[in-house]
């Protein structure tokens, strides 16, 4: 193939905007946090955008798109240090490899900074380093190829996912899941509140994620073509359904609709039509969208039930989110709208329903094994929490040294206050100096 203009246009734009979804995802998480925590919960999605960066074009994009190496579970050394990705078309693509393997490295970003909402407020940072590096290159990668690369097996076996509801999201969510349980529960939870410090940050970063996510969805197309424009009307749909589904089941049940609830249902529409929004027609895309605001909202519910804390409900949206969206694509996939698809259980395909229950186990299951060993060999070599005193003064003064917000009683107030006395006291010696001169 050679390369098309237009496609490349596309696929450019689709890069950057799926990687203002990582700040997008800072200022989401960040707004949920205690002040005190605003900024270690912003470094975790801003970290990862370079700790993911150099692993992906060293070794990790070699691990996701290069020909197998072991029967469809991970790939080769190949484009190691990217040899062989140059401008010339990918193979199956109109589009230079470069845009290709720039396009997949936004992806490759933004997955484990998901994750983040799981171990938000207690976490060391160096084991956050640690983690977010080893669980891109052990857990991403391989998932990556599984689904996408063309010698995947479970792309091999016929499963669908067209942006990654399985890649991204199942597995995120299920390992955030591990993390809460590993991790523990913050200090004092549940019967000490920690309610959001500032929902306009999150409000902001929902519309955020909701822009980026044309990128993450359209962009999958990999041209400028009907099928991208299917993705997009798709994904906005959804994304309008779940706020609306969410904002209905607390209003019924707490006779108020909240912001919160909105923001986060719209992620929860946005999450489920990931794995879909190629192979549905927009009308499916309500279903789906109203399907993941109330679904995702009895998964947030289960951390009260079962007594873990998945601080920002990583594993309610992502996990339950990511995991409806595969097994719901099973459902509603029609060949009329992508004859690259399949048809779904509504239009006779039923080994593409049973398909969706494969991969999503084998996405889920291996993202909790690896996880969770990964977890223990952490806590042995570097230990997994905080130090106490430092998670209850909070993690942005005692690990980065420096507040969000300079209040008037807090230490980087008191910081600012002694160097404005400082000055002081130096401003009449300078006083002294040039009426001397």
């Amino acid at each position: 193939m050679e390369i098309n203009g237009s496609d490349t246009a596309w696929v450019l734009v689709s890069t950057a905007l799926v990687l203002l979804m990582t700040p997008g995802l800072a200022l989401f998480y960040g707004g949920m946090v205690r002040s005190k925590n605003v900024l270690s919960t912003f470094m975790h999605s801003f970290c990862a955008m370079g700790i993911v960066t150099v692993l992906w074009v060293t070794i990790g994009y070699s691990l996701a798109f290069s020909p197998t190496a072991a029967g469809g579970f991970v790939g080769g050394l190949g484009h190691v240090f990217l040899e062989g990705v140059g401008v010339t078309p990918r193979e199956g693509t109109t589009v230079p490899h470069l845009v290709f393997m720039a396009f997949q490295l936004m992806f490759a970003i933004i997955t484990p900074a998901l994750i983040s909402g799981a171990y938000a407020e207690r976490l060391k940072f160096s084991t956050y380093v640690a983690f977010t590096a080893l669980w891109s290159l052990l857990v991403y990668a391989p998932l990556a190829h599984w689904v996408w690369a063309p010698e995947g097996w479970l792309l091999k076996r016929g499963a669908l996912d067209f942006a990654g509801g399985t890649v991204v999201h199942l597995s995120s969510g299920a390992s955030a899941l591990v993390v809460a349980i590993v991790l523990g529960k913050r200090i004092g939870y549940p019967h000490r509140k920690a309610p959001p410090h500032n929902l306009t940050l999150t409000l902001v970063g929902a519309g955020i994620l909701w822009f980026g996510w044309f990128g993450f969805n359209a962009g999958s197309s990999l041209g400028a073509n009907g099928i991208a424009a299917l993705a997009l009307v798709n994904t906005h749909v959804a994304a309008a359904a779940g706020a609306i589904a969410w904002a209905a089941v607390e209003w019924i049940r707490h006779g108020k609709p909240s912001s919160l609830g909105v923001a986060s249902g719209l992620v929860a529409g946005l999450v489920v039509i990931t794995p879909a929004a190629g192979f549905v027609g927009p009308m499916a895309s309500i279903a789906l969208g109203v399907a993941g605001g109330i679904v995702c909202y009895g998964g947030v519910q289960l951390k009260g039930r079962l007594g873990y804390d998945d601080s920002l409900d990583a594993f309610g949206v992502h996990g339950v989110g990511g995991l409806v969206g595969a097994i719901l694509t099973g459902v509603f996939a029609a060949k009329a709208w992508n004859p690259a698809g399949q048809d779904g259980l509504l239009y006779g395909g039923t080994q593409l329903f049973v398909e969706q229950f494969i991969a999503a186990g084998a996405a889920a299951g291996y993202a909790v094994i690896v996880t969770f060993v990964l977890l223990k060999v952490l806590d042995a070599v570097l230990g997994l929490r905080a130090a106490k005193d430092d998670e209850q003064e909070g993690l942005d003064i005692t690990v980065h040294g420096e507040e969000a917000y300079a209040l008037a009683d807090g230490p980087g107030a008191r910081s600012l206050h002694a160097e404005a006395s400082a000055h002081e006291d130096e401003a009449p010696a300078a006083e002294l100096v040039a009426k001397s001169v």
